[in-house]
C-alpha cells in the first residue's frame, strides 16, 4: 500500500457530486416503490414528486456538466495511474462517461414518457414544462420500458462507481476517495 499526495476536486464539484448522488438514490428508491403501488391519489402524488425530482436531477446534471467542461477535474495521481491496469483505467473512464450519458437520458426519457402518456410535468404544481413529445399511446408504451431500463443501467453504473471507489479506499489504500470528500482543500 502506498500514500498518495493528491489534488482534491473543487468544493462545487464535490457538492454537485453528492447532491446528484443523493438525488439519484432517492429517485431510484422512489421509482421502485411507486411501481408496485395500486392506482390511487397517493401514487399520483408520488409520481409528481418523482417528476419534480427528475427535473432537479436534469438541472443538477446540466450544472455539473457545465462545471466539468469549464473546470477540468484533477488528474489521477501518477502513482495511482501507474498502479491501475489498463482495463481499470478503461472501466474508470467508461463508467464516468456512461454515468454522464445516463444523467441526461433517464430524466429525458421520463419526461418524454410523461408527455407521450398525456401527463404534463408541472414543477411544484406551479411551473408547467412544455411537452417533450406529442401525446401518443404507442410512443408512451415504447418509452416506459426505456426509462425503466435506463434507470436500472444507471443504478448498475452507480454500483460499479461505488465499488471502484471502495476498492481504492479499502484495498489499494491510495487515498483516491479523499479527493471527493468534504473538507478543506
Amino acid at each position: 500500500m502506498f500514500s498518495v499526495v493528491q489534488s482534491r476536486f473543487h468544493p462545487l464539484s464535490v457538492a454537485l457530486h453528492w447532491l446528484l448522488a443523493l438525488a439519484l438514490v432517492g429517485m431510484f428508491a422512489l421509482g421502485l416503490y411507486m411501481e408496485g403501488l395500486p392506482f390511487s391519489p397517493q401514487k399520483l402524488k408520488l409520481y409528481n414528486w418523482h417528476k419534480w425530482a427528475g427535473v432537479l436531477v436534469l438541472t443538477l446534471s446540466f450544472a455539473r456538466l457545465m462545471w466539468r467542461i469549464t473546470h477540468r477535474p484533477p488528474v489521477l495521481p501518477l502513482a495511482v495511474e501507474r498502479a491501475m491496469p489498463a482495463w481499470q483505467r478503461f472501466a474508470h473512464h467508461a463508467t464516468h462517461g456512461g454515468l454522464y450519458l445516463l444523467f441526461f437520458a433517464v430524466p429525458l426519457l421520463g419526461w418524454a414518457y410523461s408527455s407521450a402518456a398525456g401527463f404534463p410535468i408541472v414543477v411544484f404544481g406551479v411551473l408547467p414544462l412544455p411537452d417533450f413529445v406529442p401525446v401518443s399511446e404507442g410512443l408512451a408504451d415504447a418509452l416506459k420500458p426505456l426509462h425503466k431500463y435506463a434507470a436500472y443501467a444507471m443504478a448498475a453504473m452507480v454500483v460499479l462507481h461505488v465499488a471502484g471507489a471502495l476498492k481504492h479506499h479499502f484495498i489499494d489504500r491510495d487515498g483516491l476517495l479523499g479527493r471527493m470528500a468534504w473538507g478543506s482543500r
